[in-house]
Parts: structure tokens; sequence; C-alpha cells
């Protein structure tokens, strides 16, 4: 049985390191780092890639009724009314409305799936300060782009030595 490779960390420094590399990888696409390193998030993200294309089209469409609070259309802000309550004082309320949409609910083995990834990567937030649902991007757009392949979804070039500690430099892309 192969052994992990233990990059001269403690297991909790080795652990969120290679989540962070496995993290940085999915969401920008190719990262730059030792050889090591790059041979132990390769496999980590070639099996959540796996994963993922097994289990992309898991899933059944809901319609479901929600009730949201009502907008404005000129402002943007919530709608309310007065109201009274039961002793007499009066509150602002917000008008709420029913909304039917659709919404994709996974199936049983695609949420493990899905908390399978969520383990394995760190959660992301945009340039705006929005969370990026990185799940979302493998089920979708990695998982449709390597439907077709079988594996090696994951590529190493090499770079050469770096100058501080003659460590290998590598890149490590998504193929």
């Amino acid at each position: 049985m192969a052994e992990i490779r233990k990059l001269g960390r403690t297991a909790d420094h080795r652990v969120a390191m290679l989540k962070n590399l496995s993290t940085s990888l999915i969401w920008h696409g190719q990262i730059e780092t030792t050889e090591q390193k790059a041979k132990e998030v390769k496999s980590i993200v070639d099996s959540l890639i796996a994963l993922a294309i097994k289990e992309k089209d898991n899933f059944e469409t809901v319609e479901e009724t929600v009730k949201i609070a009502k907008v404005d259309p000129k402002t943007g802000a919530k709608v309310t009314e007065e109201a009274t309550s039961k002793n007499g004082k009066k509150f602002n309320k917000v008008v709420k409305e029913e909304v039917t949409r659709t919404a994709k609910k996974d199936k049983p083995s695609r949420l493990a799936a899905r908390r399978k990834i969520m383990a394995n990567i760190n959660k992301v937030k945009d340039e705006n300060g929005n969370n990026v649902d990185l799940p979302g991007k493998l089920f979708g757009e990695i998982a449709d782009k390597y439907a077709d392949r079988k594996g090696g979804y994951t590529r190493i070039i090499k770079l050469g030595k770096r100058k501080g500690d003659a460590a290998e430099v590598v890149i490590l892309q998504l193929v």
C-alpha cells in the first residue's frame, strides 16, 4: 500500500495545506508548487473530479412554493406595512408574497458526494465578498468538461529548481 507523503509537516498542518492547494486548483485551474505537494494534490483533485463526473446528473428538479419578502422595484428595499399588535402598539411588518420556483434537489448519493467534496476543499469568496459554490462548479462546469475522459484530469509541468532551496517547482493544472 502506498504511503502518504508527510511533506515535513504535522498532520493538521499537512491536511490544511492540501485542502488549500486543492481549493486553489479547482478555483483557478492551475497552481505553482513543489513537485511533492503537486503529486499529493493531484491524487486528491483527480478523485474529487471523478466523483463529480459520476454524480453530475444525479438530481431531480422540483417545484417549490416559498414566501419571500416583496421588494420595491424602484428602490430595491423591502415593502412594509403598518400593523397593530395585540396590546395595541403599532409596528412595521414586511409584506410577503408566495413565489413558485424550480430547484435542483440532490439525490442521496449526490448529497454524499457533495459532502465529501466539501470535506476536501475550503469555502471561497470572490472579489465582491460573495460565497462561491465550488461543489457546484465541480458538478457543472468541470464535470461537463471531463465527462468523456476516463482519468488524468490534471497534469504536472516541471519548471526547474527553485533558487532559494533548490526544490523542484512545477505547475499543476487541470487538463
